[in-house]
């Protein structure tokens, strides 16, 4: 096991009717700017549920952050944030929401283009930013136990990670009946997202961390166990909190501690929203399959591992079973819903290669090993058409 540090400093409320607590969570005298997205939280009730437990504070409202969460709008949240002296955030939504609150609260104080703190993605370039709590409605990202976000451009078709420990969230408010209304086509999204974030700090090479190791095949046995559940079973309140706390669980730092981590699927999935605008869970499930073929040699070890552990694979030679792992793997993805190949998506070899130029030009090397280069990429992205 390599040497770690581990903080995470997030209070979780979790379970039905947990809004209750929000006003004890937030400072008496807080300008608050509530962050929502497109407005189903006026639809399902959860609005007024928020609002109704954050009477006699002064709040602000800025709603419409998008899916991918775009910084041209973050910029207007931003502005009205310098306006009002607001000083504390809450984020009510998925992963977009939360991602772009992070934005606008390292944003608010930034010297500078705040663009430029996002494409350098160093932690050291947010020296503060203003506290926020979120109530999470979609389980997915992960963001709400972590100290990262990912927002996009439309200037530049660019999708970039930040992150810095003053992003940690204070509290985050998880309450699983706030997911029954989603559509099946975002649940399945999540379920994917978090299914391969696991596999990026999972899919390495061994360092002899057995716990991280079998926390993380825990909750991918549960992510395949409870998914279709989920998509069929929209109001089985037991599903949903265990997939709730599966995609916290996925991201909040716990399993990468003392291991290597790989990321190559999310960056090429970034370019693929970026460019495409395609849903980043589905953007996941395109790629995944093709990395792990491609680096099969390199992971050789931890996919054994994973066919055996977690897909019960046994027999077969060694190329065979990891064959199957993967064939697995898409066969889930599929399973819920998504399709995992370019051309269902209208998207063929020569709309791809934008991307494969932009790896070049960054002169990118990614994954683990830093083994995956510009041509490698070509390979995956043609070979997932």
């Amino acid at each position: 096991m390599e040497n770690f540090d581990f903080v995470n400093p997030v209070r979780i409320l979790f379970g039905k009717g947990k809004i209750a607590e929000l006003g004890n969570e937030i400072p008496k005298d807080a300008t608050v700017m509530m962050t929502y997205g497109g407005g189903s939280i006026k639809c399902n009730g959860i609005y007024d549920q928020v609002m109704a437990n954050l009477k006699g504070f002064n709040v602000l409202e800025f709603g419409g952050i998008e899916p991918n969460p775009k910084y041209e709008t973050l910029m207007k949240a931003v502005e009205l944030c310098r306006r009002h002296r607001v000083n504390f955030l809450l984020a009510v939504g998925g992963g977009s929401v939360l991602d772009g609150a992070k934005f606008i609260a390292a944003a608010t104080h930034y010297e500078g283009d705040p663009w430029q703190m996002v494409v350098c993605g160093r932690a050291e370039a947010i020296e503060k930013a203003i506290p926020l709590g979120a109530v999470l409605t979609l389980a997915a990202t992960g963001s709400e136990m972590n100290s990262g976000g990912v927002i996009s451009r439309l200037s530049t078709q660019e999708k970039y990670a930040f992150g810095s420990p003053l992003l940690f969230p204070r509290f985050s408010i998880l309450d699983p009946t706030y997911t029954y209304s989603l559509p099946a086509k975002q649940v399945a999204n999540g379920i994917v997202d978090a299914f391969v974030h696991v596999t990026e700090q999972y899919l390495t090479y061994p360092t002899q961390s057995l716990v991280q190791d079998r926390w993380a095949e825990g909750i991918l046995q549960t992510l395949i166990e409870i998914g279709p559940q989920a998509m069929s079973e929209p109001e089985n309140y037991d599903v949903r909190a265990n997939l709730m706390w599966s995609c916290t669980m996925a991201l909040n730092g716990i399993i990468a501690v003392g291991v290597p981590t790989d990321w190559a699927t999310h960056l090429i999935g970034h370019e693929l929203t970026a460019l495409f605008g395609l849903a980043h869970g589905v953007t996941l499930a395109i790629v995944l399959p093709r990395l792990l073929m491609e680096t099969r040699s390199e992971k050789k070890l931890k996919l054994l591992q994973y066919a055996t552990r977690v897909w019960g694979i046994s027999g077969g030679s060694e190329d065979n079973r990891i064959g199957q792992a993967i064939e697995l793997t898409e066969n889930f993805f599929r399973e819920l819903g998504i399709k995992t190949r370019f051309s269902e998506h209208g998207i063929g070899e020569e709309q791809l290669l934008p991307i494969v130029q932009r790896f070049a030009s960054r002169r990118w090397k990614i994954g683990e090993n830093r083994s995956l280069d510009a041509e490698k990429i070509r390979k995956i992205l043609i070979q997932s058409i």
